[in-house]
Order: structure tokens, then sequence, then C-alpha cells
């Protein structure tokens, strides 16, 4: 059935990138311009949520503080140890003259701009025609967003994974046009960038080049490339080692245990993930792998097949380390916190949206080869592909609008996913934050005790904190001095063996609020009103309220 389309003669890619059809006599780089600008649009759509996104104040506070030491200057989280300098380097410098909201802002617009050129070009080594990018980028945004089992995600917030995936598609389309030389050097860069996205992604590429004998590129002639990718790679490996370098083995088994079984289990415990959405997954995969089967492709379809085989097998080796658990629970911890299915969330949507783009554009062919070559059947086939292609993307297209544009447009009516609450907290949080930024009411090194499930405290005020529940940190000594403080602050019984949290501050009483004042040199307390504290009151409102812990000539 699939033969004469096999031997279909294929215009040679270099060509084709000039064949833009319709937009006569525009230039040709503008045309692809334009094509980029509609990937970009797409991802603007899916990624455009009121600021801050969820890990935008981790990452860019971390970032901010970089560069500008006296923004927050006795944070305990942002004086811990800097595992991503070269985004720290490269990007963070700009909040030296941005405030962080328009630093996200342009961040993102940046990261997605640099997403959808590296996106078009990945398209368009498997599917070469013009525009089709844009319908793939389309189903990766949905796809990248339903089908996910670890929660793995590309198009959101800034943070150093959205630049390092930048160059892993740069790296990927490069290994699916067989130029194996870059491809070292760009997953290089996605490493230094971000270690684990981009060292899985060289790992999948070496799977696919030992997997692909017939027309790979030798290896004497690529070490040189290797070396220089390596080089590139140790800047982010280096401040990863550093994380665990020198420090008590037993202190870092701890640390591994709080890390991947009491925080980030979600991401990294394949037990802890909901069972919909590895059904979801699992569901995906057999549908590319079959699709991919039963229609033909040439060595850029096959080559995407095994990178999307490489992530598929360090997922296995990850549930298998799951497994491991029951036995060792902290040598399983110690493997698991390299978040062994961070690659394959992204390879299987990724190879199933250019997969279906793919199929789409051969529809014509396999229907004339199936029923005949006359031109009304090729014509129908054409017809057919087309048609299909505009539900596909007009059903993701509608769900990607609803979610993105949706919160774009109504941004100053709807609460950040970083602020979680209703409506009237989240406006009471800000304007008490409002009121602490300004320094003619609390000093810039001035230290708060906050909720202990906010996160947007320091992006809003510019102040200190002691502790919260999201902002751990990477390296093992603070982990576990995050946990105890954590535990020491908030645990209502320390003798308890299941943990039990204050609901708020205030329920702790005043006693127990000045000496955790003094125990961890806070000025302040900003907690929720209700139930009142027999503090000095410096500011409140009709949600949250600010007491005085200690003067300033106390410290």
């Amino acid at each position: 059935m699939f033969t004469e389309l096999d031997k279909m003669p294929r215009r040679p890619l270099e060509k084709a990138e000039l064949q833009y059809g319709r937009l006569r006599g525009w230039p040709e780089g503008w045309k692809v311009a334009a094509e980029a600008a509609l990937v970009f649009l797409v991802f603007f759509i899916q990624g455009a949520t009121p600021v801050p996104e969820v890990n935008e104040p981790y990452y860019l506070g971390k970032a901010i503080h970089y560069w500008n030491p006296h923004w927050a200057p006795n944070d305990f989280f942002l004086n811990t140890a800097d595992c991503h300098k070269v985004f720290y380097v490269t990007f963070g410098w700009l909040a030296l003259w941005l405030a962080p909201p328009a630093l996200a802002w342009v961040g993102r617009l940046l990261t997605w701009a640099l997403l959808a050129w590296a996106w078009r070009r990945l398209s368009f080594a498997v599917v070469p025609r013009a525009w089709w990018a844009v319908p793939t980028a389309v189903l990766l945004a949905v796809l990248t967003k339903w089908f996910p089992m670890a929660g793995e995600w590309i198009i959101g917030g800034v943070e150093a994974k959205g630049f390092a995936y930048v160059l892993v598609f740069l790296g990927l389309e490069a290994i699916l046009r067989n130029r194996w030389r870059r491809t070292w050097l760009l997953l290089g860069g996605a490493s230094a960038f971000h270690v684990l996205v981009g060292g899985w992604s060289a790992l999948a590429a070496g799977v696919v080049w030992l997997l692909s004998p017939r027309d790979r590129v030798p290896l004497r002639s690529l070490w040189p490339w290797m070396l220089g990718g390596g080089a590139l790679a140790m800047l982010g490996i280096v401040p990863a080692l550093r994380l665990s370098w020198g420090m008590d083995p037993q202190l870092v088994r701890q640390a591994d245990v709080i890390y991947v079984s009491e925080r980030l289990s979600h991401h990294l415990l394949l037990s802890e993930f909901p069972l919909v959405k590895v059904y979801l997954f699992l569901g995906l995969t057999l549908l590319y792998f079959v699709v991919d089967r039963l229609v033909p492709g040439g060595g850029p379809r096959r080559r995407l097949r095994w990178f999307t085989v490489g992530s598929l097998a360090i997922a296995a080796v990850g549930m298998g380390v799951n497994m491991l658990g029951r036995w060792d629970p902290e040598l399983a911890a110690g493997l698991l916190k390299y978040y062994w299915f961070r690659l394959s969330d992204v390879a299987v949507p990724l190879a199933a949206a250019l997969l279906t783009a793919d199929v789409l554009t051969k529809l014509p062919a396999l229907l004339a080869g199936r029923w005949g070559t006359s031109a009304r059947r090729r014509s129908a086939g054409r017809w057919i592909g087309r048609l299909t292609a505009a539900a596909v993307v007009a059903w993701a297209g509608i769900g990607i609008a609803w979610d993105g544009l949706g919160a774009a447009g109504l941004a100053r009516f709807r609460v950040p996913r970083a602020d979680a609450g209703d409506s009237a907290e989240y406006w009471g949080w800000r304007r008490a934050c409002q009121w602490i930024a300004d320094p003619a009411h609390t000093s810039p090194d001035a230290r708060f005790l906050t909720p202990m499930k906010v996160q947007t405290f320091k992006w809003y005020t510019g102040r200190s904190e002691v502790v919260n529940w999201k902002e751990m940190p990477q390296d093992a000594r603070s982990i576990v001095r995050w946990r105890d403080m954590l535990y020491a602050i908030h645990e209502v019984d320390p003798d308890s063996d299941n943990p039990q949290w204050y609901t708020a501050l205030g329920d702790m009483g005043a006693a127990r609020l000045r000496r955790l004042g003094q125990q961890f040199a806070a000025d302040y307390v900003l907690t929720e009103r209700n139930p009142e504290v027999p503090l000095p009151v410096v500011y409140q409102n009709e949600m949250y309220v600010v007491y005085r812990l200690r003067d300033r000539g106390s410290r």
C-alpha cells in the first residue's frame, strides 16, 4: 500500500524552505518570519497568564538577588547556593533596570520568541511545507498541557528550562537533518542552562545515534564536537555537583529524601502521579507508535522515533528506581531526584504533534495509492487533509484561547497562579505588600514571618522572609535546614508522628510569635487578620495584618 509513497521524490529541504506560496512578492526571509510570528502568537495565547506564574517568584527572585544582593538581603532562600548560574548571568542582569513584573514579561516574550523560531525549524525538518509549523505549534501547546504524566511543561512562565528547550529544539532539528556536529554543541548549551533538560536530551540523542547505523556520522568525526558540547555542559554540571560537594553523606541522603518524598513527589514519584494523567500519557504513547508504524516516513521521522524511544527508556529506568524505593528509600531518593520522567513528558507530545502533521500532508498520496491516482481522488485527498487539519487546529485552538487569551484579557481581574486564593484575599494581600514595600513603613533589610504557603511576598515587597513551603533550596545542607525551619515555625505538635500545621500564624499566640521572632531574627509578622493577636499593629486591612515583633534597635 505504501511502497509508492516511499519512492516519491522529495524536494531538497533547502529549496522547499523558500517556497512560501501565497505571500508572493514578499522577501523570502519575511515569509519565514511571518510563520515564526504566528507560532509565537500561539505560544503567547497559551502562556499569557497574569504575572507571576507559579515558578517565576522562585527563579526570577534568585536572578534578581544574584545581581542585586540588597534586594531582600536577609532572605534565607535567596542566600542559598545558586544552581542555574548561566540563566542568572545571561538574563538576570535585566533586573538592574526592570521591576519584577516587567522582568517576567520581558523574559516570557523573549522565551516564546526563541521557542517559536526553534519550533518552526524543527517542524520544517519533519514537515517541509510552508505554514505547517503553526498547526504543529497548536498541537504541541495542547498535547504538552494535557498529556504529561509528571507535570513537565514548555510554554509558560520564564525560567532556565525555557531557554534550555530552545536549544533542545534546535539540537533535535540537527538530529533529524543528520547534522550531528552541531547537535552536541546545542545540547551542551542546553545543559548549561538546565543540566537535566539538556543532559537527558543528550542521552536520548545518543540512543538515536546508536540505533541509526545506516546513515549516522562516524564517531571519529564527532568527538571534537562532543568535547565542545561537554565543555559547555560543565557550566551547568559544576554548579549542580557543588550542591552536595564535600558534605556529610548522611546529610545528603536526608536531603534527598526530603526533596523527593516530602516536597517534589508530584514530579518524581510514579506512585504519586494522578492515575488519569498516567493513562492519558500511555494512551498517547501507544497511539503515536501505532500511527508511526502504519504510515511510512523517511529519515527524519525515523530519527524522531528513536529520540522518543530514548526518552521512554529513561522513563522506564525511572520506574525501576521507583520500585527500588520499597527496599532502600534513601538510595531510591538519591536517584529519583534527577527527574527521570521529564524528557518523555515532552518528547511524546512533541513527536505526536509532528507525526500528526506529517500524516495529514501525506493523506492525498495515501488515498491515491489506495484507490487509484486520478486527479479527482488526489484532489479529494487534499481537501480531506485540509479539513482534518483545520478541525484539529480549531479544536486545539479553542482550548488554547480559553485557557490563555482569556487569562491575558482579564489579567487585572484574575488571581495569578502563584497567588492561590479568592479575589478578596488576593487584593488584601496585594495592599498589605504594597504598604510593606514603602521604605517609609519598613526598612529594605527588614525580615518577616509569613504564612507557610505564600510565595509572592518578596515579589511584591522586596523584603526578606524567614521561610515558605514553595522556596526549597537546592543544596543538601540548606534543604535540611529549610525543613527544620518549617517544622520549627509551623508544626503544631513536634511529638506527633503525623505533622499538623497551624492554619494561620495568629493561631500560635503572641508569646510563641515573639519567641520565633527572636530565634529567626524576624522584625514583623504578616498574617491573616483573624484570629487577632495582642501584638503591636503597624498595618491592617480587611484580610491581613502586620504585627511588629521587635524594634529595629534590638537586633
